[in-house]
Order: structure tokens, then C-alpha cells, then sequence
């Protein structure tokens, strides 16, 4: 049967993803990278652009006023207003910013996953502003495990293929009596207790070559 066929339940399929996303070896600094160099850069143009108009237009304002000495938020303290003013607008916009990041994260990440990038990104967009973030937290959670070469042939494969499509190679072992999906180093399935004998590759005995897994990788 196919791994990821149409009747499994949701609950399983979340699982199975989950279980192949553990494989991933991703690091902080690498996931860093992918957000777009012309976002971060725009980002701090506008912090401070935010800043210095912000600035101007106070003291402008100040210098305009009749009598002057008005400066916000301290009237008559000119350098304590600037740090005042320049530790709001910082404050305002540190979750502006992480929130435009994501945005790009988001874009990018779910084009390299396979995942239809226009649609994410427009799902985060419409629904974090009134939903606390909520677009981010759906994304996580669903978004598909990364892909990786195949230990055979080196050919990019999908993380819920069960079989290379190059070589034919055996990518995700299953247990030959109820077909699901076991550990590398399983020696017994978790599943129905079957002796996982006679394993090839990754620890278990591959299906037959007219399984209909071989038919159906997603």
C-alpha cells in the first residue's frame, strides 16, 4: 500500500511526517541563510528611515513652536525625548520585523520543502495579524519534511518517497507483514510485533517488486 495513501487518517499522516522530519539535520545558522538577503536589507532601511523622520520631525516640530521647548515625550529635556524616541520606535519595531523575517523564512522554506509557496505565504499573511501568529504555527506544523539524496544513486528524492524512482532503492524500510513504516535499527516492528528478519538497507525487509508502494510515493 501506498505510505501515504488516500484513507490514512489525518493523525497518521501528521505522524508520519513528524517521524520523517526527525532525520532532518538542519542548524539554526543554516536555516538563517535562506531568509531573502533583500528583505533583511530593506528592514533596517526602514528602521532607520522610522528613526531619523521621527527625529526631524519632532525637533521640526519644536523648533516651529511658539514658545518653543515643546519636544516629545519630555518638553523641556531635549536628550532624554531622542532616547525616549528612539527606545519606542526599537520596541515597536523588534516584532515588525521578526514578523516580516518569518514572512520571508516562510516563502522560501516551503519552496525548497516542495510546498506551494504562494499559497503559504499568503496564508500566513492573512491569518497572524488577527490570529497571534496562528498562520506560523499552521505552517510548522504541517509543513513537509525536507528532501535528500538517495543513498544509492545520490538522485534527489522526496522525504515520503518509499522507493528512489532513479534506482529503485528501498528509502523508507517497512514491515513486511502490516506494511507500515519501522526505524532504522527497529529489530521488532512497533506495530505488530513481526521479527524484522532478513532486513536490506536502512534494517528492514523491503516489500515485494509488485507492492503498490512502489506505485504511489505520496
Amino acid at each position: 500500500m501506498s505510505d501515504f495513501q488516500n484513507s490514512s487518517t489525518f493523525s497518521e499522516k501528521m505522524r508520519r511526517i513528524r517521524f520523517r522530519r526527525t532525520r532532518e539535520t538542519t542548524r539554526i545558522r543554516d536555516e538563517l541563510r535562506i531568509i531573502p538577503k533583500w528583505l533583511i536589507v530593506a528592514i533596517i532601511v526602514l528602521f532607520i528611515a522610522a528613526q531619523v523622520g521621527f527625529f526631524i520631525g519632532n525637533f521640526v516640530f519644536h523648533a516651529m513652536s511658539n514658545p518653543p521647548g515643546e519636544v516629545f515625550p519630555f518638553p523641556h529635556n531635549a536628550p532624554l525625548s531622542a532616547v525616549s524616541v528612539a527606545s519606542m520606535i526599537t520596541a515597536a519595531s523588534i516584532p515588525l520585523a521578526a514578523f516580516l523575517l518569518l514572512v520571508g523564512y516562510v516563502s522560501r522554506d516551503s519552496k525548497r520543502r516542495g510546498m506551494n509557496s504562494t499559497l503559504w505565504t499568503l496564508l500566513v499573511l492573512i491569518l497572524s495579524p488577527g490570529w497571534l501568529a496562528l498562520g506560523f504555527f499552521i505552517y510548522f506544523l504541517m509543513r513537509e519534511p525536507l528532501p535528500y539524496n538517495c543513498p544509492q544513486c545520490g538522485a534527489t528524492v522526496g522525504a515520503r518517497f518509499n522507493y528512489c524512482p532513479t534506482c529503485k532503492c528501498n528509502l523508507r524500510p517497512s514491515c513486511p507483514q502490516c506494511k507500515r513504516e519501522v526505524g532504522e535499527l527497529d529489530k521488532f516492528c512497533p506495530y505488530c510485533a513481526c521479527e524484522l528478519t532478513g532486513v536490506s538497507g536502512a534494517g528492514a525487509a523491503p516489500l515485494p517488486n509488485d507492492s503498490p508502494s512502489l506505485r504511489g510515493s505520496v
